[in-house]
């Protein structure tokens, strides 16, 4: 197994990030199969596989909106970000990929997206790698 972490800086509240490539290059060459998994190491931050399309990421950036309301939720007392932890919540921490040939096995249109969703921040990804 291998880890390697690297830094996503984000430049809004809500906003999604392509890390397809970081992931990529995270692989050890001499991989030729198993995982990768990536792990956003925030609990108001997540990753997802999306089609990294700018419609459909703004379209996901409102939907994020429209399901959990900014304001009124029993932790905004604390620090005002509730609403970023339900986001996150939603979308889970970590994305697991199969690696074939030494390269991610993803579709045609997917992607890893990163989703910010208490920003602007510097946010740390870790990838693990496991061999069959």
């Amino acid at each position: 197994m291998s880890r390697e972490l690297f830094s996503v800086e984000t430049d809004a509240r809500l906003t999604t990030v392509d890390v397809t490539d970081r992931i990529a290059a995270a692989v050890p060459v001499d991989l030729e199969s198993g995982t990768a998994t990536g792990f956003v190491e925030h609990t108001t931050a997540g990753l997802i596989v999306q089609e990294n399309e700018s419609r459909l990421r703004g379209d996901l950036e409102s939907f994020l909106r429209e399901l959990v309301p900014d304001e009124g939720h029993a932790h905004d007392q604390l620090d005002g970000n509730a609403d970023s932890h339900l986001r996150a919540a939603l979308l889970g921490p970590d994305v697991t990929i199969p690696v074939e040939d030494g390269e991610l096995a993803l579709g045609t249109w997917q992607s890893v997206l990163l989703v910010e969703c208490d920003g602007p921040r510097m946010r740390t990804v870790s990838v693990s790698t496991v061999g069959e």
